[in-house]
């Protein structure tokens, strides 16, 4: 399948969620632990490049074989009771530093929201692997800004869904 283009970026400071999180936005950083074993971080990686962590969690990607590498577009769909909403984004950027390893996407055109999110599976010095997700967002859909505190709440339990996923999805048994 071919790249699918759309216009540019709905936010400016593109990258930045893999440093200082941009004021004017809402924030999200949450972190799990997920293991000591040196299998669960393989696990985790595996797990995130899937995409099924995001499936676990409830989204799909309308891409599912694709590798997350920056300048490629996707759709992430998410769906309740019959109503399914469409999410355009970008691959930002990737990383893969041995230890460290995720990737974080933007918003484009037709996302609800404007602003980007990352995904980050890392091993400390000690073995121990944990799951990060850092993100910057706010409404950029009329839908998106009335939602108000019940999409910020979606938005919390989504991330919650995520961390959830990664913790089943790397686990040793």
């Amino acid at each position: 399948m071919a790249v699918l283009k759309w216009d540019e970026l709905t936010y400016p400071e593109v990258g930045a969620s893999a440093g200082i999180l941009p004021s004017g936005y809402r924030h999200v950083h949450r972190r799990a632990f997920l293991g000591a074993d040196v299998r669960v971080f393989d696990r985790a990686v595996d797990a995130l490049l899937s995409w099924r962590v995001h499936g676990r969690a409830g989204i799909s990607v309308d891409r599912p074989d694709l590798r997350p590498e920056p300048g490629v577009d996707f759709r992430l769909r998410i769906g309740w009771r019959g109503l399914l909403v469409q999410a355009p984004c970008r691959i930002i950027y990737t990383f893969d530093q041995g230890d460290r390893l995720g990737f974080a996407y933007g918003t484009l055109p037709g996302h609800p929201e404007s602003g980007e999110e990352a995904f980050l599976v890392h091993r400390d010095g000690v073995g121990r692997s944990h799951f990060e997700i850092r993100a910057f967002s706010r409404p950029d859909s009329l839908a998106a800004r009335m939602a108000g505190p019940l999409g910020r709440f979606a938005q919390d339990l989504i991330t919650s869904r995520y961390l959830g996923a990664m913790r089943s999805l790397s686990r040793v048994d």
